[in-house]
């Protein structure tokens, strides 16, 4: 059995990789079945939207054309807290919850902001000899963005 400990750091090491712009690693750490989606819900039409959808070859493909986007540089860093673990027996994953802020360092002037604030609800494919991630759905808090940041969370 995996420990919790690995499934802890692939949870880290899934944020350091996107802090790090390593987005074939951070698909490395990916199930072939992969689903990402950011969500956030939304008080003045009382529903959830979904801002981003993509399984692992869409998440790739966007990785792929970022070059191509106008858009802010300024580089991001996502502090995570796992909150809880909790395995499945029946399907060989854990459900994992974690506390998320994402900071944004300005390019020009080197100021830092808390630019969103959310959680991560990840399912982790436990039965094999490392952990993958096969769905995480980025819960945010934070629905003013602003534009031109391309980058998952």
């Amino acid at each position: 059995m995996i420990p919790k400990q690995s499934i802890d750091e692939l949870i880290y090491r899934s944020c350091m990789r996107l802090d790090a712009k390593d987005f074939s690693g951070f698909l490395a750490l990916c199930d072939p079945g992969f689903r990402y989606r950011v969500t956030a819900f939304s008080p003045e039409i009382r529903k959830e939207m979904i801002w981003l959808e993509h399984d692992k070859a869409g998440l790739k493909l966007l990785f792929d054309n970022l070059p191509r986007h106008n858009s802010d540089h300024s580089p991001i860093t996502r502090h995570v807290t796992v909150y809880t673990v909790e395995r499945d027996g029946d399907d060989g994953n854990a459900r994992v919850v974690s506390g998320l802020q994402v900071y944004r360092t300005t390019l020009d002037g080197g100021e830092t902001t808390l630019y969103a604030v959310g959680k991560l609800h990840d399912i982790v494919k436990v039965d094999g000899a490392t952990p993958l991630l096969v769905d995480r759905s980025v819960r945010l808090d934070t629905r003013m963005l602003g534009i031109g940041y391309h980058i998952p969370f």
